[in-house]
């Protein structure tokens, strides 16, 4: 299995199995608009995140070390409503290394605003998938699962599902909380409409696309760059029936906020028709970026 390695190291007859967890997270605390004579708490609140992160298996396959997966999380707490409660942002980006290079294409870059919290401090951060008893906790691992989920199928077909399965069930146990973000009626970009699209039929497509973009695409640029370039073509190309089906849809919109400039960048040293092939189809289904694509072609 593609993210499944176990390494034996022979030593007389002594044989060495190294394993770790799959995510390899940075966390970021910050408090620019709050007056807080004890940020102790906050420097606690960091490092417990982190290490719930980076300290728990969220699959049962074994990563080496130099396998685990870069992300980070920014929490940028707007206000501390009480002893115990906060109203934040949360920003989650990841991205993954390319084939032979020393290149790391961006995978996620997520904005939720919707992030309210208790937390106090020295708490021990827990977490029951089935049973939402912490908001904090329930959007970290909703998140930690999408970040390994997008992860897994950027090398494999459908490698995401299992992941993305534990995210929906997530959402689906939040459905009984109060707190924003998890509810269909609450807003149309937000988890539950994330993990909604994934697993929606009608963007079968743009989980086919998302794999031939990383692994058919960029993973074989380095020996076949023209072959690669027309691989991702066409995974932008498949993209068009799931505009068609679901205009506007979030998934769509996280998709192309982290690949624009990385599409601008591959297509302005592509051939003629390719570039405008491709300004075409993104012009199409994702117009929030016409500026940026229109400079692939000049802005002819």
């Amino acid at each position: 299995m593609f993210k499944k390695i176990v390494a034996f190291i022979f030593l007389g007859s002594l044989v060495l199995t190294a394993s770790a967890q799959e995510l390899n997270c940075s966390v970021t605390v910050m408090t620019p608009t709050i007056q807080a004579s004890d940020k102790s708490i906050y420097e606690t609140l960091q490092t417990s995140i982190r290490e719930f992160l980076n300290n728990r298996k969220w699959t049962q396959d074994q990563f080496l070390n130099q396998e685990r997966i870069d992300c980070s999380i920014q929490i940028n707490i707007k206000n501390r409503i009480s002893t115990d409660e906060f109203d934040a942002t949360i920003q989650i980006t990841s991205g993954r290394p390319v084939y032979k290079t020393s290149y790391k294409t961006p995978v996620m870059n997520i904005l939720d605003k919707d992030f309210t919290f208790k937390y106090v401090q020295d708490q021990v951060l827990e977490f029951d998938e089935s049973a939402i008893n912490s908001n904090l906790t329930a959007v970290i691992a909703f998140y930690a699962n999408l970040v390994v989920g997008f992860d897994y199928e950027s090398f494999s077909p459908d490698g995401g599902s299992a992941c993305f399965a534990k995210a929906q069930t997530i959402v689906n146990a939040a459905q009984s909380i109060p707190d924003k973000g998890w509810k269909a009626f609450e807003s149309s970009q937000n988890r539950y409409w994330l993990i909604e699209n994934l697993l929606n039929v009608s963007f079968r497509p743009f989980r086919s696309s998302f794999y031939k973009y990383h692994r058919l695409g960029f993973d074989i640029m380095e020996e076949k760059i023209s072959d690669g370039r027309s691989a991702v073509l066409e995974s932008i190309k498949e993209l068009k029936k799931v505009y068609q089906d679901k205009p506007g849809s979030y998934l769509m919109q996280t998709f192309f906020d982290v690949k624009a400039d990385e599409v601008v960048n591959l297509f302005s040293a592509a051939t003629p028709d390719e570039k405008s092939q491709v300004v075409q189809v993104l012009n199409l289904i994702d117009p929030a970026h016409s500026n940026k694509y229109n400079a692939i072609t000049g802005g002819q």
